[in-house]
């Protein structure tokens, strides 16, 4: 059972950024994303109802919510789904992964935890392995605006996920369960990006073709709903440090995803610098498996 849940969250989480390409010039991005999390939210509100496992919430509770649906299921979506319009979705699987470095630098701004020295030598190993898996586009002919801006945004969209991850260490110690904030969160992710729609004037347009529609449904179901499901079983099955092992593996799937679908062409540098990211990761995440020290709640997609 182990084994079933953690490949399934691999294939799932590592697949979802190929789906994202999908819903690219058919609709405006912040109306497909809205789509994503509002049908995601419907289904999360569902099953806890049906299940009575919805929490209440107070004030407090509810301004958290609020905040990690701005940076989890709002923000950082926004700058996803704008870079892969620039650069290969396996790459900004890769940026993504480096969310554990992140994390840590957070946490020792918000919370004043102390950072290790592996997990600053994990994240140097991350930040030399991303720039060799851009180093072909950025340094040849090849390298444009619009490359440095994928990377920028993929880069600042972490940076988001990050944020919301603190929101949610805050939420997970204030007793409100992970599925409870998620749904709230994806709720008023959907409901900002709704707003920012109508005050910009962005339509809320529909293609009814079977690439967008399917993959919506990809990305709000088992991407946003039953992926996420798997990983908290796991976390519930083998501690939240063990379960995060199946981060590092992300970039693997997306990227050769990336390389049938949108022709990603791998080369040694490539090769090395996902080494270099795995491996940073890797140092990153043995830190808290050889202390027991908490960790911060792993990437989603």
């Amino acid at each position: 059972m182990n084994l079933s849940l953690y490949l399934l969250t691999v294939l799932i989480w590592g697949t979802t950024w190929i789906a994202i390409k999908l819903q690219l010039e058919v609709v405006a991005i912040p109306a497909s994303i809205a789509y994503r999390f509002a049908l995601a939210a419907v289904v999360l509100f569902a099953m806890l109802l049906a299940s009575r496992r919805l929490q209440r919430l107070d004030a407090r509770g509810q301004a958290l919510c609020m905040v990690q649906g701005l940076c989890l299921f709002c923000l950082n979506f926004l700058c996803f789904y704008s870079a892969s319009q620039w650069i290969p979705s396996g790459l900004i699987a890769v940026v993504f992964s480096t969310a554990t470095l992140w994390n840590a630098l957070n946490a020792r701004l918000f919370f004043q935890q102390r950072i290790a020295a592996n997990v600053l030598a994990g994240g140097a190993l991350g930040l030399a392995g991303l720039a060799l898996l851009f180093w072909p586009e950025l340094a040849g002919h090849t390298a444009t605006r619009e490359t440095w801006q994928g990377l920028g945004l993929a880069l600042l969209g972490t940076l988001c996920f990050s944020a919301g991850n603190m929101v949610s260490s805050l939420q997970q110690k204030d007793g409100i369960r992970p599925l409870t904030s998620n749904a709230w969160g994806m709720f008023y992710g959907a409901l900002m990006l709704a707003a920012y729609c109508l005050l910009s004037g962005t339509p809320f347009g529909f293609q009814w073709s079977f690439a967008y529609v399917g993959s919506l449904l990809y990305l709000a179901i088992p991407g946003s709903v039953i992926g996420f499901t798997a990983y908290l079983t796991l976390v519930g099955r083998l501690g939240p440090e063990r379960a995060a092992y199946c981060t590092v593996l992300f970039p693997v799937v997306a990227l050769n995803v990336s390389a049938f679908f949108e022709g990603y062409q791998w080369t040694l540098p490539a090769l090395l610098g996902l080494v270099l990211v795995m491996l940073g990761n890797l140092l990153v995440f043995r830190r808290a498996r050889r202390t027991g020290a908490p960790t911060l709640p792993a990437a989603e997609s």
